[in-house]
Parts: C-alpha cells; sequence; structure tokens
C-alpha cells in the first residue's frame, strides 16, 4: 500500500462537474489499494474575486485581515471535494490548514512554514478516510490564521509530502506538464519529461506559472521527486528531481515571461555609504521582495548622486510606494518613477554553465526583433531581461525559436 499525496489546482477544481471529475480519479486511485491525502487550491477566480472585494473597501487592506479572508476560498473547495467523495461512496474527511498541523511564522500573505505534525492526517488515513486538507494557509503557534502566498497550494502539497514520507507526489494542473514556454503563447512550446529542481525553481520564479518557487525550494531542500501532470486526462508529465548528467547537454531548458512586474526608478539618491541600504531594508521589513536591481554611475555637480531602479511583484507595487514615500525626505530622494508596463523575459538551463555565447545570442535575437533591453540579470544558469510588456509575447518567441527551435 502506497502513501500518495495528490495537489489540484484552482482550475482543477474550477466548477462542481471538474469537483467531481476529481473525486472520481482520487476514487480509482484509492481502489487500488492507495492511501490518499489530498491538497486542494480555491476555485478558480476565487481568491482574485475575494481581493477586488477587499480592495473595493479599502485600497492597501489590512494583511491580518486579508489572510483570514482569503484562507476561506480553499476552505469552500475542501467541503465541496469531500462531498464529491461522498457521493461515491468513499470516505473523505476535509481539514484546514491549521486542523493539518501546518504551524507557520507570523508574517501575513507570504508566511513561511514552520513545521508540520500531521497526527491528526495520520489518523484519519488511519481510520480509511481519504484526508483533504485546504491548501494556501496555514496557523501561527499563537493561532493567528496566515497564507503561504500566490501558489501556495504547491508548498502545501511538497511540505505535507515530505512531512508524511509519502510514496509519490502528484502536482496536478491544467497543463499535461512543463513546457519549454507557454503554450498558450508559443506554438512550438514542447513538454519535458523531465527538468531538475533548480531549473523548474528558476523557471517558476521567472513567470512560468506551473508551479510555486517556494515549493520547488522546498522539495529540493527535503529531496521529493514530484510529477506535474493534467487533471484533465492521463497522460504522462513532467518529473521534477535532482540534477543528472544527461541533462547539462540541453543549454537552454525553458523561455519564461514574467508580466507581473512592476519597476520603481529612484532619482537622486544620494550616492553615500549606507542609503541603499537603509532603503532596502525598509522595504525588507515591509516584506516587499526585489528581483531585480541596477545603479546607474554618479551624476551632477555638486553632493554625488545617482539614480537607483528596481523591480517588485505589481502586488506590491503600492507598498513600495508607501515604504519608499515614507523615507523620501529621510535619505534626500528627488523624484520615484514607477511602470507597470514591463515584462521580464528569461532563459534558463543548467547547461549554461559549460556553453559560451548564450547572452550575446539572446541580445542578438532581441535586437532583431526590435526589443531594446532595460535591466539585466544573470545567475550560472539563467539570463533575464526586462523588456517593454507590450513586446513581450513577441520577444518570447523570437527566443524560444533561436535556442529551442
Amino acid at each position: 500500500m502506497s502513501l500518495i499525496v495528490q495537489k489540484y489546482g484552482g482550475t482543477s477544481v474550477g466548477n462542481p462537474e471538474r469537483i467531481k471529475n476529481v473525486a472520481r480519479r482520487i476514487a480509482e486511485a484509492r481502489k487500488r489499494g492507495d492511501n490518499i491525502v489530498v491538497i486542494v487550491s480555491a476555485m478558480s477566480g476565487v481568491t482574485d474575486n475575494l481581493i477586488k472585494l477587499a480592495k473595493e473597501i479599502m485600497p492597501l487592506p489590512n494583511e491580518r485581515e486579508m489572510d483570514v479572508l482569503l484562507a476561506t476560498g480553499e476552505q469552500q473547495t475542501i467541503a465541496l471535494a469531500a462531498i464529491a467523495l461522498h457521493a461515491l461512496n468513499v470516505p473523505a474527511i476535509s481539514l484546514t490548514g491549521a486542523q493539518a498541523g501546518i504551524v507557520t511564522d507570523g508574517v501575513h500573505t507570504k508566511a513561511k512554514i514552520h513545521n508540520i505534525t500531521p497526527k491528526k492526517v495520520h489518523e484519519l488515513l488511519n481510520q480509511g478516510n481519504v484526508v483533504i486538507v485546504a491548501g494556501f494557509q496555514g496557523e501561527t503557534s499563537e493561532g493567528q490564521i496566515t497564507t503561504l502566498g500566490r501558489g501556495g497550494s504547491d508548498l502545501t502539497a511538497i511540505a505535507l509530502a515530505a512531512a508524511l514520507k509519502a510514496d509519490l507526489c502528484q502536482i496536478y494542473t491544467d497543463v499535461d506538464g512543463v513546457y519549454t514556454a507557454d503554450p498558450r503563447i508559443v506554438s512550438g512550446a514542447r513538454k519535458l519529461a523531465e527538468i531538475s529542481y533548480d531549473e523548474m525553481l528558476e523557471l517558476a520564479s521567472l513567470g512560468a506559472k506551473v508551479m510555486q518557487s517556494r515549493s520547488v525550494e522546498f522539495a529540493k531542500k527535503f529531496g521529493v521527486v514530484f510529477e506535474v501532470r493534467s487533471s484533465l486526462n492521463d497522460n504522462p508529465g513532467t518529473i521534477v528531481k535532482e540534477e543528472t548528467k544527461s541533462m547539462e547537454g540541453v543549454v537552454v531548458r525553458g523561455v519564461a515571461l514574467d508580466k507581473n512586474q512592476a519597476k520603481v526608478t529612484l532619482v537622486g539618491v544620494p550616492d553615500k555609504p549606507g542609503v541603499a541600504a537603509k532603503i532596502f531594508k525598509a522595504l525588507g521589513d515591509a516584506a516587499v521582495n526585489i528581483d531585480m536591481i541596477v545603479q546607474n554611475i554618479s551624476h551632477g555637480s555638486g553632493a554625488p548622486q545617482t539614480d537607483l531602479s528596481f523591480t517588485v511583484e505589481k502586488a506590491d507595487l503600492l507598498k513600495a510606494q508607501k515604504v519608499i514615500n515614507a523615507l523620501k525626505n529621510k535619505v534626500g530622494l528627488r523624484d520615484v518613477i514607477t511602470s507597470e508596463k514591463i515584462g521580464k523575459l528569461s532563459i534558463v538551463g543548467v547547461g549554461m554553465k559549460s556553453h559560451t555565447g548564450v547572452a550575446g545570442k539572446m541580445f542578438e535575437t532581441l535586437a532583431d526583433a526590435g526589443v531594446n533591453i532595460d535591466m539585466i540579470s544573470t545567475s550560472e544558469i539563467k539570463i533575464s531581461v526586462v523588456i517593454d510588456l507590450a513586446k513581450g509575447e513577441a520577444a518570447m518567441k523570437a527566443v524560444h525559436a533561436a535556442f529551442i527551435g
């Protein structure tokens, strides 16, 4: 008898018929004699609607109350999934993240899992139940409801698979697996049979919407091999695992376009020690994640000044502006300019470590496509550029054709 953790995303449980379909899939797995723990997301659109409701009342709602509000989305789904299994005469019981023993820190809307004590899950499995757990949420040791950030149900699934020592972890979504690019944008995108944790982590953090990046980090740390596959068919998916020698032969594994980035430029920043530290510490204290940073050469005839640009997620832009405005007079900034009309285009591949000329080829391809580069960031296995959002999809297609075909 195997213990299988299955996670179903918002599209997979997007309406009653799809929830029934998920229940049938779970029932078939249970017929084979396996113990099943299921993690579900909120039904597609529910979380966005809850955020919209809150922002109609207040543009920057209190984060504790947002967690209380958003956690209700998954709680609807766990109950409906349990009811769908009951209709098939399959014993099932739903648990919130807190009831499943998921303990987090106190950072609201982006909490990190501190530990999991799955005693209740084991008890219910031993009683013959399918256990359905609400993804995306947990509880602090003081009893505060928290959420794990966008895509947090993936993290719940991987973390529970590790805590339960599951034999298999399956991430069900609305696509067949991990592709070389978003197949809805790039018609020639190909499904990958396997991908390394590092490549998947980069793609996830760079805008590929298949997995939440923190869940991949967790899987790598605890050695959780998992499969990304579709809930709408029985096709084999993509296995995500430790890097192997054969993976190094592929220079570029995938191309990603992140449309959810915003750029902040601080004009006239005093160019002296400690100013940048003060700015980024304040942003960090406000739980604003910074991605790319570019600082220009000092300018001005008096005290040296510089311009400092960085990118954040669009959802964090208002928060970042609030932090910067509070600092403006303290550090002596002249102006703050923001833009949401940017995209971050990236190529990823462990093969980049042993191949030269990759950056030159990418930049030449973009130049030929008439795409200007605003910012550049690199790592051993990744090159990212910030470009005009309006040219993002065309740029993605051109780069995919150049490297993958």
